[in-house]
């Protein structure tokens, strides 16, 4: 059922239908990131101008290169949690773009692969914007705790796996079947198929840890849901 999702959801990136929503995506995260990327910058040269600017003045020789030196270590460590605060946010970065062109996503793969079915309603636009802010707060609050573990030995990279391939699959699979049913019916049949899910949301954790790929994550994870919510709802009708 998963490989069955993963391989129309991978077709349907390449089909014209998808372009204009595959460089929206794409433009908007990008810009996301390199916004984030400036700030989190001038934040920590805001942290650390105090100190550069207690030691710069009238230092002797050896305060004045242990003052260079520290600015060297100082560039370092910025440019490490830069990159940390980054990898941290792509995750949160990419439920927020895929609240956005779900429903686009979801009405093109539901028109192509399933002519015969109903198609689905969009969710309102004010609660799915309720929906992706509180989203966003969980996976920042879920990463954090993943960025933690990180420091355990042989826990860090399954933290981010787990972390993430269960916050992410929730995510995109209520969104998919909220198309269909109320909230409360899309979360009861994500607990009935919660192994499903969760394995696919590894899938969705994976491509998020390729770079350059995980930019098309928003898209591939929205239609891979729409397959695997038609999927487990013929089943459950079985």
């Amino acid at each position: 059922m998963i490989l069955t999702a993963v391989r129309r959801a991978a077709a349907n990136l390449t089909e014209p239908e998808f372009r204009s929503a595959f460089w929206k995506s794409i433009g908007l995260t990008v810009l996301f990131l390199v916004g984030l990327w400036f700030g989190l910058r001038y934040l920590f040269e805001w942290l650390l101008w105090p100190w550069m600017v207690m030691m710069a003045p009238d230092l002797p020789g050896w305060a004045d290169a242990w003052a260079s030196w520290f600015g060297v270590f100082a560039g370092i460590a910025a440019g490490i949690a830069l990159a940390a605060g980054l990898a941290l946010l792509i995750a949160p970065v990419t439920a927020i773009i895929a609240g956005m062109f779900l429903d686009d996503v979801a009405e093109i793969v539901e028109t192509r692969d399933y002519p015969q079915d109903p198609p689905g309603t969009a969710v309102p636009l004010v609660r799915a914007a309720v929906l992706s802010l509180k989203f966003f707060g969980i996976v920042i609050l879920g990463n954090l705790l993943a960025l933690v573990l990180l420091l355990v030995p042989g826990v860090n990279l399954v933290a981010f796996f787990v972390v993430n391939g269960y916050l992410l699959g929730r995510e995109f699979f209520e969104f998919a079947a909220m198309r269909f049913r109320s909230e409360d019916e899309a979360k009861a049949l994500r607990r009935r198929h919660s192994g499903t899910v969760l394995m696919a949301g590894f899938v969705i954790a994976g491509l998020l840890a390729i770079p350059v790929l995980n930019l098309a994550t928003p898209l591939f994870a929205a239609a891979l849901m729409v397959h695997l919510h038609k999927a487990v709802s013929v089943r459950d009708r079985g």
